[in-house]
C-alpha cells in the first residue's frame, strides 16, 4: 500500500514550538531583570511565521480527513488554552508586565495554537 504525500506538517510544527520555547526560555531566564526584547521578538516572528506556513500548506492538501481533524483539534485547543492560561496566570502572579508580558503572551499563543495542529494532524493522517 503506498502513502499518500502530505507536506513536513509535523517537522515544521516542532520548528515552530522549539523556536517559541527558546523565545520563552530567553525571557523567564532573564526576569526579573530588564531583558533585551529584539531575540525573543525575533525568535516569536519566525516561530509565527512557520506556524502560518504549515498551516497554509496543510489546507491545500487535497482529500485530507479534516473532520477528524478539527474534532481533535478542538479538544486539543481546549486543553492547551488551559494550559497556556496557567503559565500565564504564573507570570501575571510573579508580577511580570510591560513588553516582557506581551511577548511571553504571544509566544503562548503560537504555543498553545502548536500543539494542537500537531496532535490534530497526527490523528487525521491515519484516518481512514
Amino acid at each position: 500500500m503506498s502513502e499518500r504525500r502530505l507536506p513536513p506538517v509535523t517537522q515544521l510544527g516542532m520548528l515552530s514550538l522549539g523556536l517559541v520555547l527558546v523565545a520563552g526560555i530567553y525571557l523567564s531566564a532573564h526576569l526579573p531583570q530588564h531583558v533585551p526584547l529584539a531575540p525573543a521578538e525575533a525568535l516569536l516572528g519566525a516561530s509565527a511565521l512557520v506556524l502560518a506556513v504549515n498551516l497554509l500548506t496543510l489546507a491545500r492538501v487535497d482529500g485530507f480527513a479534516w473532520r477528524r481533524f478539527f474534532e481533535v483539534a478542538r479538544w486539543a485547543l481546549l486543553a492547551y488554552t488551559i494550559v497556556g492560561g496557567m503559565i500565564e496566570y504564573v507570570f501575571l502572579r510573579n508580577h511580570t508586565s510591560g513588553a516582557s508580558l506581551v511577548v511571553l503572551t504571544l509566544s503562548l499563543i503560537v504555543f498553545a495554537l502548536n500543539v494542537p495542529v500537531l496532535i490534530s494532524f497526527t490523528v487525521a493522517r491515519y484516518d481512514n
